[in-house]
């Protein structure tokens, strides 16, 4: 799952927590853009891509971040099976498969004629490497945990690949879209790639620019622009004067609401709300006294108005949410209701929890927006009720050890950008600590089912547990809002899992 939106969404996270098919590549017409793609372009044009989230490397499983995902995933790197802008899985590498009787054992048929930018043809081998890379001791892969459901993977010829599982995984499909297969010759990953994509890596100057260049040998449909360049800024403001200066085409995720109507009253700009799986946690240590006691979580929940929130960073902009489930999700339940804001309440339980004196804790807050803007609301809220906070500022890589994997907190902001995360409340090893044996089971038994129905009956039962236990405080869900210069088409609307699929932007 990439969590967070800056590097450790995420997706293990960003981590890098980094917890999701027509059969072609780069192509408009299996996307499902809804910004349209049609009329006169240039075949030949830069397609300039601004953006708050540079990689910190270029390797997913080493903990490149949400900024590795938006630039590569489907531009540069491509898996077995594609999820698309709407959430869809498709085909992709994989031609077809076979699923045996006992769902224990899944046959893949790769497609042929693709070649690895570096010219190597692709092979299970490829496969066989990429997928053991993701569940390796030093992954920090997104579907990490997901995909140590492999028992073994073995490669009967050059294009079959089967993949023997230790039980079965309703999911496996869906999380195979996350894992890119690369050469299983690769190397220096961080710094270079070589992927199968319709771009291949161009000039990357960090802390600038990271350029894609159309890869002519692509097995797929050409991407309709020659060069995408992703071009990174330290700050909201920054990005929106380069795209009212054209330095940029478009903006891949607005994060300054109040910027937006110098673009809605330009008939040069066009202004995409679109879905979003992100959300803003603040994140308990469930292991950690006080918030091992289920009634001072949901106290600290009910005493943040997660609504004044919303508004205060976002305007009018994003979703108030009550869980970790998004409403594209198909478990999705509204529960915003549950722990609801009311600070009585939350005195009457911090009572009960024998703290009506309050208590004190140090908030762990990632140093880039929306975080510290949070951080200062919720110490504010909750003063209100007796419980004073301490927010200790930190870098996104002091985040990732001290909180994702030494577990040295009490609570922390982070932001998980996946759609499908809700099942991370089952594994009691998460950062978080959350530990209870039924949802544990819930989740166990939803990725066994039968159908995608008995799944969902499942996993509605963890989200109203998790929530009624406050596991987390789900603050709110982002927009997800891209700004685009009115003569380009063909980009994705939709925030899922941070990717930004350039390969079908037309400029005009």
């Amino acid at each position: 799952m990439n969590l967070p939106k800056k590097p450790l969404s995420a997706g293990v996270l960003t981590v890098a927590l980094a917890v999701t098919l027509a059969a072609c590549g780069g192509s408009s017409d299996n996307n499902n853009n809804s910004n349209g793609g049609s009329g006169a372009y240039d075949k030949n044009a830069t397609v300039n891509i601004g953006s708050l989230y540079e990689p910190q490397n270029l390797d997913n499983t080493g903990g490149g971040g949400q900024g590795v995902t938006e630039a590569l995933n489907g531009n540069v790197y491509e898996g077995l099976f594609k999820l698309t802008d709407d959430g869809k899985v498709e085909n992709l590498l994989a031609k077809d498969y076979k699923v045996s009787g006992d769902g224990l054992t899944y046959t893949f048929t790769l497609r042929d004629g693709v070649k690895f930018h570096s010219g190597k043809a692709l092979t299970g081998k490829d496969v066989k490497y990429s997928l053991e890379k993701v569940i390796a001791p030093d992954s920090q892969s997104a579907r990490k945990s997901n995909l140590e459901v492999i028992k073994s993977v073995d490669t009967p010829d050059a294009k079959t690949v089967k993949v023997t599982l230790k039980q079965k995984s309703i999911s496996f499909v869906y999380n195979l879209s996350y894992v890119w297969i690369i050469n299983d010759q690769a190397r220096n990953l961080k710094t270079t790639e070589d992927g199968t994509g319709p771009y291949k890596l161009g000039k990357w100057t960090r802390g600038s620019a990271l350029g894609l260049d159309r890869f002519a040998g692509y097995w797929g449909t050409a991407a309709t622009n020659k060069q995408a360049v992703f071009h990174y800024y330290k700050d909201a403001t920054a990005l929106n004067n380069a795209l009212l200066t054209n330095a940029v085409d478009v903006v891949t995720s607005e994060q300054s609401p109040d910027a937006l109507d110098q673009f809605k009253s330009n008939q040069n700009y066009k202004v995409n709300d679109g879905d979003s799986t992100t959300k803003l946690l603040l994140a308990f240590n469930d292991k950690a006294k006080p918030f091992t006691d289920v009634k001072v979580r949901r106290a600290v929940s009910s005493a943040i108005d997660d609504k004044k929130l919303l508004e205060s960073v976002w305007g009018a902009y994003g979703k108030e949410i009550g869980s970790m489930v998004p409403p594209t999700d198909p478990w999705y339940e509204d529960l915003t209701k549950v722990n609801a804001y009311d600070p009585a309440e939350a005195r009457k339980l911090l009572k009960e929890a024998g703290y009506a004196k309050g208590f004190s804790f140090t908030l762990d807050t990632p140093n880039y927006d929306p975080h510290p803007t949070a951080a200062t609301f919720i110490k504010s809220q909750l003063a209100k009720v007796g419980i004073t906070v301490k927010i200790n500022t930190i870098t996104p890589d002091e985040w990732y050890t001290k909180v994702y994997k030494n577990h040295d907190f009490s609570a922390t902001l982070q932001e998980h950008v996946n759609d499908r995360d809700l099942v991370w409340y089952g594994n009691p090893d998460f950062y978080w600590g959350y530990d209870n044996k039924q949802v544990t089971k819930w989740v166990e038994d939803a990725e066994k089912a039968s159908s995608t129905q008995a799944q969902t009956d499942l996993l509605k039962k963890v989200n109203r547990k998790t929530a009624e236990d406050a596991a987390s405080d789900w603050l709110y869900l982002y927009p997800q809002i891209v700004v685009a210069g009115s003569k380009l088409s063909g980009y994705p609307v939709n925030g899922l899992n941070s990717q930004f699929f350039a390969y079908d932007i037309k400029k005009g």
